[in-house]
């Protein structure tokens, strides 16, 4: 009897939540720490700024108990909400969140639309939480978000109302969004960035591990003139410096091509010098070495001489006919090839007799 039952409650509970579907939209299961705080954001349709919205807790959104509405706000230390008419977005802040208050909440509007959620408090790190739900950036800039969990399964990022990227890499609202999953000092971290934000990005967000998600609401503000003049200048910056290197590599261009034909001239010119002397060296190895002068060949030093006497008359010369020697030097040589000639020497000797 008792599974019946509990199929009956599950129907029950669907048809009660069915009108919310298309009428109010907001996350399903959220987590939180034991004492913190966390703000949901409940999405209307056009049509219903005018009317009264609320929040309940119970399974059954017809018997769930009404714990503050935008008419006549309770004064209350832990719950508060608001209604943006512009957005068309009511808030509910919870704060200082104990085990107890765990279960089914509902955010309804007056004429009837509703949307219902799961709030699990923990005693230890919630299994998605982010670090700041309330994040701002700059048009033309980006923001990121740090989405930290420690359960598992699909990850996904989408707006409230909108559409929703699974992959890494993408587009949402005319945003490129980035999403990372990292592990950073023991924690897994869900690394969400938005790039060229423009000011129709503004709203509220949430990211989703699992089961679970976390709402987020970014805000998209005007650049000041300072970060207007900031990002003029990062821009002429990259500009310069996009020039400055487009510069340097055909500088680089310019000395590389004649520095290379420089080396391999140098080098062809220390080749060829090596070769020929190689080709030299070789050359002198081969050639015999010059030969000793041999006896059979001493008679290139031969000196030949030949003696005569002359006798003469006394009044005639003034030397006796024995006190003079005439003596001529011939040295011949026999013809030898690469020989050096011989030197020759003349002498004439004469004695003088007192």
């Amino acid at each position: 009897m008792a599974p019946y039952l509990l199929l009956v409650l599950r129907i029950l509970f669907f048809l009660t939540g069915l009108s919310g579907i298309h009428g109010v939209s907001t996350v399903s299961h959220v987590s939180v720490k034991q004492g913190g705080s966390i703000t949901i954001p409940c999405l209307y349709h056009h049509g219903s700024e005018k009317h009264v919205k609320y929040w309940c807790s119970g399974y059954f959104f017809h018997f769930c108990s009404t714990l503050i509405r935008t008419d006549s706000q309770s004064a209350s230390n832990w719950l508060s909400i608001a209604d943006n008419v512009t957005t068309r977005v009511f808030t509910v802040t919870m704060k200082n969140l104990q085990l107890g208050v765990s279960g089914y909440f509902w955010g309804a509007v007056e004429k009837g639309d509703t949307t219902h959620l799961y709030l699990s408090v923990s005693t230890g790190t919630a299994g998605l939480y982010v670090d700041q739900q309330h994040v701002t950036g700059v048009e033309g800039q980006s923001v990121t978000v740090n989405c930290n969990y420690s359960n598992s399964g699909g990850f996904c990022w989408c707006r409230l109302g909108g559409s929703c990227m699974e992959r890494s890499v993408g587009n949402l609202d005319g945003a490129s969004v980035e999403i990372k999953r990292i592990r950073a000092n023991g924690k897994k971290v869900m690394i969400v960035t938005m790039s060229q934000l423009k000011i129709k990005n503004t709203g509220w967000y949430w990211c989703a591990v699992g089961d679970l998600q976390i709402p987020v609401h970014i805000t998209v503000s005007q650049p000041t003139t300072t970060q207007s003049n900031t990002t003029i200048t990062n821009q002429n910056n990259g500009g310069t410096d996009e020039k400055r290197q487009e510069r340097t590599q055909s500088l680089l261009v310019v000395l590389v091509i004649p520095l290379s034909l420089l080396v391999v001239l140098i080098a062809g010119t220390l080749v060829t010098l090596k070769m020929f002397r190689k080709h030299k060296d070789k050359k002198a190895k081969d050639q015999p070495p010059n030969t000793p002068v041999q006896s059979a060949d001493s008679e290139q030093n031969i000196t030949y001489s030949t003696v005569s006497h002359t006798r003469r008359t006394a009044q005639q010369d003034p030397f006796p006919d024995d006190a003079v020697t005439y003596s001529t030097v011939v040295t011949k040589n026999k013809t030898q090839p690469n020989a050096a000639k011989p030197d020759v020497v003349y002498s004439t000797v004469a004695a003088h007799q007192r």
